[in-house]
């Protein structure tokens, strides 16, 4: 069942998501080659827990972190590790806050010192690939309409699709109804209402679609070891129109 929420109610998620976008932007200035992920990791949740919120992620479904980081071929889930990155990495932060009993989850795909442009390709189409997707979520619409518009414009790059993770509901839970898959077809799939708030995620491979999960039971990997791009936004339907709850600005910014 779609939870639909109250114009209080996705204030608080607003909240909460821009807690994250600050966390994510606090993170911004500690990744360099040579920074370890389970530094930024304790980072991440003294900044969250500083500023009023819990780390959303922690002890969720067991993780034992608060960030999701994922390197290079790691598309998400990845457990903060001791091994520095290094110049030419990716490296994706997935961070969710738990604040006013709502969630914010959000995430971003960074480069370490100098990329490859194949690399930094991959990391635009992807983030633009979100933008475009969450201009479809809009009343008249269904969630396939969001869907097919990410699925066709990075497939047209020739990048691969994950499908075996998709984007979510957001509220109370970190996950709830409905799936927003990163492909489908369009006018299939839930309309879209007032007072949807969900997690768009493009998960985009540099080749093929297909992933494997990693020994560790959590991180999930290209299954050719090509890099994976992660981009997603909290947002909510307000008056038929799509609005972004979160934000890159603080990690986008130039100050």
């Amino acid at each position: 069942m779609i939870i639909y929420k109250s114009t209080e109610e996705i204030e608080l998620v607003r909240e909460s998501s821009l807690l994250v976008s600050k966390t994510l932007g606090e993170l911004k200035k500690y990744i360099f080659p040579g920074a370890i992920p389970l530094d930024l990791d304790k980072i991440a949740e003294t900044f969250i827990r500083d500023h009023g919120g819990e780390p959303g992620f922690l002890g969720m479904y067991g993780f034992p972190n608060s960030l999701c980081i994922s390197i290079n071929e790691e598309v998400v889930h990845g457990i903060p590790k001791n091994t520095p990155i290094k110049n030419g990495d990716i490296i994706s932060i997935d961070c969710g806050v738990l604040k006013n009993n709502y969630y914010g989850d959000h995430a971003y795909t960074f480069g370490v010192g100098e990329i490859d442009t194949k690399v930094k390709k991959l990391l635009d189409v992807t983030k633009e690939s979100l933008y475009r997707g969450i201009k479809k979520l809009k009343v008249g619409n269904r969630i396939g309409d969001v869907s097919s518009t990410i699925q066709e414009f990075t497939e047209s790059h020739g990048y691969g699709v994950v499908r075996e993770l998709v984007g979510h509901g957001l509220g109370k839970s970190l996950h709830e109804e409905p799936d927003i898959p990163n492909f489908g077809k369009k006018e299939t799939g839930p309309k879209i209402q007032n007072g949807l708030v969900v997690a768009i995620e493009p998960m985009i491979n540099l080749g093929t679609k297909e992933v494997v999960q990693d020994s560790d039971g959590w991180t999930v990997i290209t299954k050719d070891r090509q890099p994976s791009a992660h981009f997603e936004h909290n947002i909510a339907v307000i008056n038929g129109e799509p609005e972004i709850l979160s934000t890159f600005d603080f990690i986008e910014s130039k100050n």
